[in-house]
């Protein structure tokens, strides 16, 4: 693995055809494993976030006009240059998220890469659906006929992008890729805590050949640009993903002005264990929360909804599991566990395991730092058991190497722990009776559902109820997402 050594290049925003500096000067970005400085991103002001919105908004008229070919092109030609450089792109992402090596050479970049693939793709998708002609009698408003008519797929105008910092490149692609095939013009703003790599994606769209202020980038360490972003009036659209607080306030702020909302906010999975589950698997698909990004990702099955007759015998393959995990370096290619992303996290973490302890649960195995790291923001993987549901730890998402187990008794108390909280990203449900998983799977209020894997399927509708969030991508409903429906009608 290429060494994290601290970057020297020069980052700027992105704000039409001109790279700039921050107007408020630049800010560290910190390795989450060293504590070390990876680099210096510049400290965007409001007064340059408006300006990256009115270039959008500027370069919009010519960009959705172009043809669907073109766009198609430049996104594949993004997707090849992602992979060339997939090599600088690498090191930078796994010093900035602290994300271990393997999640990094097989999630981080690739998947980067492959999401500007689809929407390449999808750009040449039919933006029309043709509609039956229809007899009208004539009215007072215009002669009777057959009226022909269809219904076409416009682009919203300008979009801006804000994403959070567990998958900083990956869910910018997100984002990025079906705006653009679309027609749109994006305003691209990582988050804070580390927008390097975002920077570089957005220097090879620009490289590719993206013409002037169809994609810009503006960063800062605190909310500004981003308030900035969603007080525009030349923003249409705000694609948002993070934290329930933060889109809460988006959706105050956007609301004003009507602008168009995709919100993919918190989640605090519910891992169903039935009676008649293959035990194994459970263990192991539960288990990956600690292994995937130390737990900060949203649709971990964070809590284990165990039925009683198996609960014993889940907790205690969890804990040999959490035990047997390696928590060190990210670059050690036998590290599962890496850091969390920053010590104000690792300290919110860890006010969730003290609350946990407080209220009665019992820590069974982790909830401290481990002993033979002195550097870095780093936290055993935790098992929490005997919770009950009106605890802060069942009800919170706490995005870390957590996971909380609660015990059950028959399914309608399992389902109704599963939807006793405020969210409802991703559940799962696991049993050797598929007919019966499927149909619990119906009962429960989350956008997503696994049944026996917490596998993806990249083409499903993804997105969230409740409190975790409005709207859904991925795919073809990624493409969907960032348009407008018209009706356009004419007389047979």
């Amino acid at each position: 693995m290429v060494d994290t050594a601290t970057s020297t290049t020069d980052f700027r925003l992105l704000i039409g055809d001109s790279w700039e500096s921050g107007a408020d000067g630049t800010y560290d970005v910190i390795n989450p494993a060293t504590e070390g400085i990876v680099g210096s991103a510049p400290e965007g002001s409001a007064d340059q976030a408006r300006e990256a919105a009115r270039a959008a908004a500027e370069a919009f008229p010519g960009w959705s006009q172009t043809p669907p070919e073109e766009r198609a092109a430049l996104l594949q030609a993004a997707g090849d240059r992602i992979r060339e450089k997939a090599g600088d792109l690498l090191p930078l992402v796994i010093a900035e998220t602290g994300c271990t090596a393997t999640v990094g050479r097989t999630m981080q970049v690739p998947v980067t890469a492959s999401r500007f693939d689809r929407y390449a793709r999808g750009a040449l998708e039919p933006s029309v659906i043709p509609l039956a002609p229809q007899e009208v009698p004539a009215t007072a408003l215009a002669p009777g006929g057959l009226m022909g008519a269809l219904a076409r797929r416009a682009p919203v105008g300008v979009v801006a992008c804000i994403t959070s910092y567990n998958f900083p490149l990956v869910n910018m692609a997100g984002k990025i890729g079906p705006a653009l095939a679309m027609g749109n013009t994006v305003v691209v703003r990582p988050a804070g805590q580390d927008p390097l790599a975002v920077i570089e994606l957005v220097r090879i769209l620009r490289d590719v050949g993206f013409p002037p202020g169809v994609v810009n980038v503006v960063t800062g360490s605190s909310p500004v640009t981003g308030e900035a972003l969603v007080e525009s009036p030349d923003v249409d659209m705000v694609s948002f993903t993070g934290s329930t607080g933060v889109g809460r306030r988006i959706g105050e702020v956007a609301g004003r002005t009507f602008k168009r909302q995709l919100l993919e906010l918190g989640g605090k999975g519910a891992a169903l264990v039935l009676a008649d589950a293959d035990v194994a698997t459970a263990i192991g698909m539960i288990g990956s929360v600690w292994a995937f990004h130390s737990g900060q990702i949203c649709t971990a099955p964070t809590r284990a909804i165990v039925h009683r007759s198996i609960y014993d015998q889940v907790v205690g393959g969890l804990a040999n599991m959490a035990s047997a995990l390696k928590v060190g370096d990210p670059l050690d290619s036998d590290t599962i566990v890496g850091p969390l992303i920053t010590g104000a996290h690792r300290d919110r973490v860890e006010g969730y395991i003290t609350s946990g302890r407080d209220e009665g649960a019992e820590i069974v195995v982790g909830g401290g730092r481990p002993d033979h790291l002195d550097t870095g923001f780093y936290l055993e993987p935790t098992l929490i058991a005997g919770a009950r549901a009106g605890m802060k730890v069942v009800q919170e998402e706490i995005f870390g190497p957590v996971i909380v187990a609660i015990p059950f008794d028959d399914d309608d108390e399992g389902v109704a722990l599963a939807n006793g909280t405020e969210f409802g990203l991703y559940d799962y449900v696991f049993s050797k009776d598929s007919a019966r998983a499927m149909k619990i799977s119906r009962r429960m209020r989350a956008g997503n559902i696994g049944i026996n894997t917490v596998q993806r399927n990249h083409e499903t509708p993804f997105g969230g109820t409740k409190s975790s969030g409005v709207g859904r991508d991925g795919g073809s409903f990624g493409l969907h997402a960032y348009t407008d429906l018209q009706s356009v009608v004419w007389p047979g």
